[in-house]
């Protein structure tokens, strides 16, 4: 194994997680990342060479439309329904003095 996962790598992890591991837990978490950081090493061997990087399994594009208004100002029928309003806006309890 070319990663070695120390103790305290387990604890710091198992700290992050907010998890509380037995003995046994931590031994098999250890063994666990090793094998994780092995395969992501063995991965790293492979010939990429004409592979396009890529964000996602399909080809997916954003698509960007123009910023523009579609409504107008419509905040007399949005304070149709306002139990209270004054000076064009909605009226609400206060919430401090």
């Amino acid at each position: 194994m070319a990663n070695i996962i120390t103790d305290e790598t387990i604890e710091y992890v198992g700290i992050l997680a907010k998890l509380e591991l037995s003995g046994e837990e931590k031994e098999a978490a250890k063994k666990d990342m090793g094998r994780m950081l092995d395969y992501i090493d063995k991965l790293g061997e492979l010939d990429t060479t004409g592979v396009e990087p890529m964000s996602h399994v399909f080809p997916v594009q954003n698509v960007f439309r123009e910023d523009e208004a579609t409504n107008g100002d419509e905040s007399e029928k949005t304070l149709q329904n306002a139990p209270e309003e004054k000076d064009n806006m909605f009226v609400v309890p206060k919430t401090f003095e």
